[in-house]
């Protein structure tokens, strides 16, 4: 059984050389701007990461190909395996700040979202890529935001409570002063159905371009609502030759 692990971990790496191991449990680590050079890969290979997370939520393909070419040779370095997941992005509501400028959120104030995208974000209004959000929330509803790759602080998230709905619009009252700082922002809203696909057309781009040429070992399904997802994407998999994948599937929300 150890012999077929090691078979089935060696994606990272062009061949299965003496000296190499691999642990049955497994730490994930994602590899974003700041984890993503050979040195630091190392030093996260030899404190015992097995898997590295590659998340499409954000960036493109060259520069995960980049970063995975740094873990192989991090991986040859060591002499440690190291399994390669790719995260999907799913029906993720996001909020773009193209500018990079930081939101200054204050404590009992109101905030509009909307999905009007050709407005700037600021402590006013934010914009989210989803239409039918307004038609989905109801008064007293919780709308989490945070930094792309927060801390989980208080200071860099913030809860927003909804007031009461405007078309499209969506009023909300701050609960907790906050300061947003970043080009991406993540929109949970974990009590109501978002109409959105769980595997997205970039989604879909992503596994059978950058997955299938890499044979990537694992995906991470985001947003998994139902067995028919799990179902379905599998399917999907079969269809690129992604016969030996695991599906890792993700349930985040009240569905």
């Amino acid at each position: 059984m150890l012999i077929d692990e090691l078979r089935w971990l060696a994606s990272v790496l062009k061949s299965l050389k003496p000296g190499f191991f691999s642990s049955l449990t497994k730490i994930v680590g994602t590899l974003g701007p700041k984890s993503r050079s050979v040195e630091v890969i190392e030093a996260c290979l030899t404190a015992g990461m097995s898997v590295a997370r590659f998340d499409f939520s954000w960036l493109n393909a060259d520069y995960h190909q980049e970063t995975l070419d740094n873990l192989r040779t991090a991986s040859e370095n060591v002499k440690k395996l190291c399994a390669v997941m790719l995260d999907t992005m799913g029906p993720e509501l996001q909020v773009f700040n193209e500018n990079g400028n930081p939101i200054e959120l204050i404590v009992d104030a109101n905030v509009v979202i909307t999905p009007d995208l050709s407005k700037v974000p600021s402590a006013e209004v934010l914009p989210v890529n989803y239409s039918g959000l307004a038609k989905a929330v109801k008064k007293g509803d919780t709308i989490f935001i945070g930094q792309y790759l927060y801390t989980g602080s208080e200071t860099t998230s913030v809860w927003l409570e909804v007031v009461e709905t405007n078309g499209e619009d969506i009023i909300c009252l701050v609960k907790n002063s906050a300061t947003l700082a970043g080009f991406i922002f993540t929109m949970h809203v974990s009590q109501v159905h978002i109409d959105l696909p769980t595997l997205s057309s970039s989604d879909k781009q992503a596994i059978s371009t950058w997955g299938l040429h890499n044979e990537v070992d694992i995906i991470s399904l985001s947003y998994t609502r139902h067995v028919e997802d799990v179902r379905s994407f599998r399917a999907f998999l079969e269809a690129h030759n992604l016969h030996k994948t695991l599906i890792f599937a993700k349930v985040e929300n009240a569905e």
